[in-house]
């Protein structure tokens, strides 16, 4: 927004109006000492252009994320969303220009989730989607909880591989007394099944993985639903929306439960 300075006359009139002869009237209350009682060191001002010409090189010295490597892992990786995404999500079903209250709205949403939710279940091979959790981690959470209320159990056996911040949700609720949660470690990031024999026993309720996991390897979905099914545990399994567009979807490999952030 421009900034448009005030005459002289209006600034004498909104002075008149409250009663006061001068601006500095208007801080008699604050103490001498609270105030600075010399004008601020600042440059001298600068014409718009220049101030348009200054910032602009200021944002030139930025780095821009498209030039640098992202080592971050954990989910933290480069997407292309092709343009037709865009041009889709704006068609006119998913919205109107007027108030939130209006049908044509509760029409919109309502298809938008079902296209979601229709475009999931392809994804993850399963038969029904949540579409009301607000991320990955809380979805981690509610399908152990989920797990432990339809076999009857308090355990739940995570993989160390999972997202920490996932991890620390889920001991969010352990710390709660809801569940009990036992984090185990892969040695040396395998993909297989062995870290569940000290794990997994007999009041399991859910076998947690990730795959791709933080480190970004694959992980043996099958293999892991195997063991979790032979301990009368479900499969929960987190992964990338994105990245089941090339990969067998978790369901059809013996999943239970898929979940994952909706970001990518």
């Amino acid at each position: 927004m421009r900034f448009v300075a005030v005459t002289c006359e209006q600034r004498a009139v909104m002075l008149a109006r409250v009663g006061a002869s001068s601006a500095e009237d208007l801080f008699a209350d604050v103490p001498p000492a609270a105030r600075l009682m010399r004008p601020l060191d600042l440059p001298a001002g600068m014409s718009e252009i220049d101030v348009l010409a200054h910032v602009r090189e200021l944002a030139g010295a930025n780095a821009p994320a498209a030039s640098l490597v992202s080592f971050a892992g954990c989910g933290c990786y480069d997407h292309h969303v092709p343009s037709v995404v865009d041009h889709v999500v704006r068609r006119p079903e998913f919205f109107t220009a007027y108030t939130p209250y209006q049908p044509e709205v509760s029409q919109g949403t309502l298809q938008a989730i079902w296209e979601y939710q229709t475009g999931i279940c392809e994804l993850t091979g399963m038969e029904v989607a949540n579409a009301s959790m607000y991320d990955g981690a809380t979805a981690f959470v509610e399908a152990a909880l989920m797990a432990c209320r339809v076999t009857g159990r308090r355990g739940v056996a995570v993989s160390g591989n999972v997202h920490p911040e996932w991890l620390e949700t889920l001991g969010t609720y352990a710390a709660a007394g809801v569940i009990d949660v036992t984090v185990c470690e892969v040695p040396g990031g395998c993909t297989d099944a062995s870290w569940l024999a000290g794990g997994a026993g007999g009041d399991t309720a859910a076998v947690m993985i990730a795959s791709p996991d933080r480190h970004g390897t694959l992980v043996d979905v099958g293999a892991h639903a195997e063991a979790a099914h032979a301990a009368g545990a479900l499969l929960v399994a987190a992964s990338n929306p994105v990245l089941l567009g090339v990969l067998e979807p978790p369901g059809a490999l013996g999943a239970d439960v898929v979940v994952g952030a909706g970001q990518p």
